[in-house]
């Protein structure tokens, strides 16, 4: 540890720390937030409602289920190069509104579909039945990749431009997205259940719906901002061969179907360690989604209680995206990343003890060993979401302009990929009794990703962490005095 050294890596602050107010037109971050507001909701929307409504469809079984959510981060995996490239080199506007009608395409054809299979269910042949769910699982591919294409040109190229190097305004940028995402994660699954438990088929009919209405809107807003932000208006292009750090020359081959070719790039970039440790983070059972759901009702959670846990997460979850950004303009984006990594090792850690403690001999698998999991769970969501705040920060500062979209393609891929690694561990381990083994998976992945961080912080800092003032003090005195002497 390396005393009272400044960090030349680390951006300027302003006077006090304190973020100061984005310097962006008000007309532009509505029109903005409005359009990522009607993507998000209806891809949230669309997501869960698939689930209930597979569900119905074939009540017996989690088969279809499986498949379909399988194939579709799989898409994500295996075109992730095609759609990096079509970010990097084509017209940006035009890239976002085929990604906005692709989405609501696929999701109105797959909405009618649904329908037919839940309005005619039972009274379908087996070879028809199979044949309408395939196509829904194509559909399915297509919206997955549109919504990916829509968040990484928007939240890794669109805003990067709009804030034209105003750290300060584009963490605000950051914040306020990630506040839309976490409130349509939180608001949209329980929008279609409470139309759901009315009507499956009325839930269809919603969610196509609200797809439709939207989409007019989002089209329009999102041109606005393009002619609102000159910088947008640009010309994109990525020259045939991209030069890595080591200075070796690695050719990418546009729209290439395997991201195979980008990883040598991704591998050799300086935002590597941030970006890797952040897809090791989806490794994980532990966030209030269906496999640590459907593991508290098995020990004794009613739908009551699950509700309160869940929405407690997101209070936390929702705060980082205000206390992020104010801790990354007072100590700077990289250590804000090492704080918000270690505060959910911490409650991890301290989540883990409870779990696997032994209360009066009854073991793990109670209610008083779920509920200190669960709240440990819940303190550590406040640091996940400020760490993916600021290694998008970094992310965004460090990827050049003309590789964006191939960068952040692949980092998507291995979340996906890990994202199936722990459904695997469920799959694996799928009695309640054995739900300790995916939680120490989940947590093991989290700390290798602080380890990857750490050493990422270490290469660019020389140093973990600060020594505490006092210390700083007594090491000039002592210099001093043996200046003295």
């Amino acid at each position: 540890m390396r005393p009272c050294s400044p960090s030349r890596t680390e951006p300027a602050r302003l006077p006090g720390g304190e973020p100061g107010p984005a310097a962006l037109p008000a007309r532009l971050t509505a029109r903005l937030y409005t359009s990522h507001f009607l993507s998000t909701w209806n891809s949230r929307l669309f997501e869960f409602g698939t689930v209930l409504f597979l569900a119905s469809i074939f009540p017996d079984t989690l088969l279809p289920m499986s498949v379909y959510a399988l194939l579709r981060s799989a898409a994500a995996i295996l075109f992730a190069q095609a759609v990096g490239s079509w970010i990097d080199q084509g017209d940006r506007l035009a890239v976002v509104r085929v990604s906005i009608v692709g989405q609501r395409v696929s999701v109105a054809l797959s909405c009618a579909l649904f329908w037919a299979l839940e309005a005619r269910k039972g009274r379908l042949s087996g070879m028809v039945q199979h044949g309408l769910f395939v196509i829904a699982v194509l559909l399915a591919c297509v919206e997955k990749l549109c919504s990916m294409m829509n968040l990484i040109s928007v939240e890794r190229d669109w805003v990067v431009v709009i804030t034209e190097g105003d750290g300060n305004a584009r963490r605000t940028l950051n914040a306020r997205m990630r506040r839309i995402d976490l409130l349509c994660k939180l608001l949209g699954p329980l929008a279609i259940s409470a139309i759901a438990l009315a009507s499956v088929q009325v839930a269809i009919w919603a969610t196509l719906g609200m797809s439709l209405t939207a989409v007019a809107v989002e089209y329009v807003f999102i041109a606005q901002v393009y002619k609102m932000a000159p910088g947008l208006q640009r010309p994109t292009g990525v020259p045939p061969e991209v030069t890595v750090s080591s200075g070796s020359r690695l050719g990418i081959t546009a729209y290439q179907v395997l991201p195979i070719s980008s990883l040598p790039f991704y591998f050799n970039h300086p935002a590597f360690l941030p970006s890797f440790a952040l897809s090791l983070l989806y490794l994980t059972i532990l966030s209030f989604s269906g496999q640590m759901i459907t593991y508290l009702i098995s020990v004794g959670y009613t739908s009551l209680h699950v509700g309160l846990a869940r929405t407690a997460s997101t209070v936390f979850e929702l705060s980082a995206t205000w206390l992020a950004p104010r801790l990354m303009g007072r100590i700077g984006v990289i250590r804000a990343g090492i704080w918000s990594l270690s505060w959910q090792m911490i409650w991890l850690a301290a989540a883990t003890f409870w779990f696997f403690s032994d209360f009066h001999g009854m073991g793990t698998n109670t209610v008083i060993s779920a509920t200190g999991l669960a709240l440990g769970v819940a303190l550590s969501r406040a640091g996940l979401w400020g760490y993916d705040l600021s290694a998008q920060n970094i992310v965004q500062d460090e990827v050049e302009m003309d590789h964006r979209g191939t960068f952040s393609t692949v980092e998507t891929s291995f979340q996906n990929l890990f994202e199936m690694f722990s459904y695997l561990t469920t799959v694996i381990f799928s009695r309640p009794d054995q739900f300790r083994w995916p939680v120490v998976i989940s947590v093991v992945s989290v700390y290798v990703s602080g380890g990857l961080y750490a050493m990422f912080v270490r290469k660019r800092r020389g140093h973990l962490f600060h020594a505490p003032p006092s210390a700083c003090m007594c090491t000039k005195r002592e210099s001093r005095t043996s200046g003295l002497l």
